[in-house]
C-alpha cells in the first residue's frame, strides 16, 4: 500500500478552535511531541499574523527535530503588488522553514467576492507565489482553498488553480473542505478526477462541520491521495478538523498503508493526553482508539464475553494505540464485572457469594444516586469493606464550615476538623477560597503528623451533579474528585509515577458529600502504601 504523508496543522488551524489557546512554550512543546510521534510536517502558524508565531519560528529552530518538516503558512501574494514586495511574502522566508504551505482561492465565487480580483489574476496570485518560494529553495505544499465547493461549481476552473500551483512549482496539492459540507463520495469523484490531471502528490485537508471530516479523509486517500492534513484530537475552528489520531490508526490497522514510524501507534494515546494537558482541555472520553471510554466495558454480557476473548467487544487491542481496557462496575454490571476489576487483586475470581454480596452493595448504592464509573477508588474502598480488608485510619469527631463575606469583599471560608487518629486528638482550623478547599486544608493539617504520606495526593478535578432534580433545594448531589497521587517505592510501582484515581461521596448536604469524597481519597492512597510497604 502506498506510504501516506502526514501533515498536522494543531499550531495552527487548530489554535482557530473555541478554547484551545497555547503560549509560545505550549507550541514548542506540543511540536517535539509531534516530532517524537513521527508527523512528516508541522505546520507551525502564520508568521505576519502575530509575534508569538514568528517568535515560534525561531526557536523551534533550536530544537532539532528528527523527523518533522516545519511548515510556514499564508496566502497568496496580494492583488496589485509584485510577490517579492509583499510584505507577508517576506514574513514566510523570514521564517526560513524548509517547508512553505501557501493557501489560494479555488473558487470563482470566493475569487470574483471575497478577494475582488479576475479570475486570470487569482492564477497569477497563486503562481507568482508559489514561483517565489521555490526560487529560494523551499518546499511548497498549496493547500487549494474550498477547493471541493469550487469543484462542484465550477470544475473546470478549481482544477486551473491546481494547476497553476503545480506548473510554479508545487509539489503538494492539498484540496480542502474548508466549510466541511462535503459527502464522502464527492469527496472521492473529485480526488479521483485531480489525479487523473496533476502530477503533484495529492492530499486532502478535511473539517468536521457535518461530522464527516474522517470519512471524507479516509474516502480521499481511497481514491488516491497520499497526504492527510488534520490536527491532533480534532481541535479546530466551529466543529474541528480531521482528528489525526484515528485517522492514522485507520489507515494503519484498517487499510494497512505506511504512515508514521513503525512504533508510533502505541504512542497514539499518549499524544493525545499530552495534547488536552498542554492546552488545558478535559480529554473526550469518547474519543476513537485513544478515549478512556474507547475500551471500557460496562455490560455484565459484555464484561463475561470480554474476559474470554477481547475480540468479542472490541476491533483492535487497547494496547496497539497505547490505550487500555476498562471494566465498569455499575448496577447494570453482572459478577463478571466484579470478577474482572478487583477478583484477581483480592483473589475472589470464583467466590460467586462475595461477588453476589458486592454487586447487591453496588446496586443498593446505585439506587441511592451513587456511581462508581468514574469513582474506581470509592469502588475498591466498598470492595475492602465487603470481603474484610478494610481498616479506618481515623474516627470523625466532627467538623464546621463557616462562610464570611463582608460587604465589598471577597467570601472567605474556614473549615474546623476534630479527628481521633491512632488514640491522639487532632483539632485542626484552616482557611480555603470555598468550603470545601478549606474542608480539605484542616482535614490534611489532622492527618498529617500520623501520615506525611497524605502529601502526595492533589486534588485535579471536582465535579457535583444534583441527582433528584426535582426536590429543588432539597436534591441529593453527588459530588465526584478527581485526584492524582505520586506512588513511592514499592507502591505497586517505581518511584515517582503518577495515578489517577476517582472518589465519591452522596449526600443532600454538598459539603457532606465532598467529606466523604475526600475521606475515600486519603484512605485509598493510604492503604496503598501501607500494603505496598508491606504493612497489614
Amino acid at each position: 500500500m502506498s506510504r501516506i504523508e502526514i501533515y498536522d496543522t494543531t499550531l495552527r488551524d487548530g489554535t482557530q478552535g473555541e478554547g484551545f489557546n497555547l503560549s509560545l512554550q505550549d507550541k514548542l512543546a506540543i511540536a517535539q511531541k509531534l516530532d517524537e510521534l513521527g508527523v512528516d510536517y508541522i505546520e507551525g502558524g502564520f508568521p505576519l499574523s502575530n509575534p508569538k508565531d514568528a517568535a515560534f519560528f525561531r526557536d523551534v529552530r533550536e530544537l532539532k527535530l528528527k523527523h518533522a518538516k516545519v511548515a510556514a503558512f499564508g496566502m497568496t501574494r496580494r492583488r496589485g503588488i509584485k510577490a517579492e514586495d509583499d510584505p507577508g511574502m517576506k514574513a514566510l522566508l523570514e521564517a526560513e522553514t524548509p517547508v512553505v504551505t501557501i493557501v489560494g482561492k479555488s473558487s470563482e465565487f470566493q475569487v470574483t467576492k471575497v478577494l475582488g480580483v479576475s479570475l486570470e489574476e487569482n492564477l497569477k496570485m497563486i503562481g507568482d507565489t508559489v514561483a517565489l518560494m521555490r526560487s529560494a529553495g523551499r518546499q511548497v505544499v498549496y493547500d487549494a482553498e474550498h477547493f471541493f465547493d469550487a469543484y462542484k461549481a465550477n470544475a473546470e476552473y478549481a482544477i486551473r488553480t491546481l494547476l497553476a500551483a503545480q506548473e510554479a512549482g508545487a509539489s503538494v496539492l492539498a484540496l480542502c473542505d474548508t466549510n466541511g459540507g462535503s459527502m464522502p463520495e464527492h469527496v472521492a469523484r473529485a480526488v479521483a478526477d485531480v489525479l487523473k490531471q496533476t502530477s503533484a502528490r495529492v492530499g486532502v485537508h478535511t473539517h468536521n462541520d457535518c461530522g464527516m471530516a474522517m470519512a471524507n479523509g479516509l474516502a480521499g486517500i481511497a481514491a488516491g491521495a497520499t497526504h492527510g492534513q488534520g490536527t491532533i484530537n480534532g481541535v479546530g475552528e466551529r466543529c474541528g478538523n480531521m482528528d489525526l489520531l484515528p485517522f492514522i490508526a485507520n489507515l494503519r490497522l484498517k487499510y494497512g498503508h505506511d504512515c508514521l514510524r513503525a512504533d508510533s501507534l502505541k504512542h497514539l494515546t499518549e499524544t493525545s493526553r499530552y495534547v488536552y494537558e498542554i492546552a488545558n482541555m478535559s480529554p473526550i472520553n469518547g474519543q476513537p482508539y485513544v478515549g478512556a471510554s474507547a475500551f471500557a466495558h460496562k455490560g455484565g454480557m459484555h464484561v463475561h464475553a470480554v474476559q474470554k476473548d477481547a475480540s468479542t467487544y472490541e476491533h483492535v487491542s487497547p494496547e496497539t494505540v497505547g490505550n487500555s481496557r476498562k471494566v465498569l462496575v455499575s448496577e447494570m454490571s453482572g459478577q463478571s464485572n466484579i470478577a474482572a476489576k478487583a477478583g484477581k487483586k483480592f483473589d475472589i475470581e470464583s467466590d460467586k457469594e462475595v461477588l453476589r454480596k458486592v454487586l447487591g452493595r453496588v446496586q443498593d448504592l446505585e439506587n441511592e444516586g451513587y456511581q462508581f464509573e468514574a469513582a474506581e477508588a470509592s469502588f475498591e474502598l466498598l470492595l475492602r469493606k465487603e470481603i474484610g480488608r478494610y481498616r479506618k485510619y481515623f474516627e470523625l469527631d466532627h467538623y464546621r464550615c463557616v462562610i464570611l463575606r463582608q460587604n465589598g469583599s471577597d467570601p472567605l471560608s474556614e473549615a474546623t476538623v476534630k479527628l481521633h487518629v491512632g488514640g491522639d486528638s487532632q483539632h485542626q482550623v484552616a482557611e480555603g477560597d470555598g468550603p470545601v478547599a478549606a474542608l480539605d486544608g484542616a482535614l490534611r493539617k489532622a492527618l498529617r503528623a500520623h501520615y506525611p504520606q497524605i502529601d502526595q495526593v492533589h486534588l485535579t478535578d471536582y465535579k457535583v451533579r444534583v441527582i433528584n432534580s426535582k426536590d429543588e433545594t432539597s436534591a441529593k448531589v453527588r459530588v465526584v474528585i478527581e485526584c492524582k497521587r505520586n506512588r513511592s517505592p514499592g507502591d505497586g510501582s517505581t518511584e515517582g509515577k503518577k495515578e489517577l484515581f476517582g472518589t465519591i461521596g452522596v449526600s443532600t448536604n454538598v459539603i457532606d458529600a465532598s467529606w466523604q469524597a475526600l475521606v475515600d481519597a486519603y484512605e485509598y492512597h493510604l492503604v496503598h502504601v501501607e500494603e505496598g510497604a508491606g504493612q497489614p
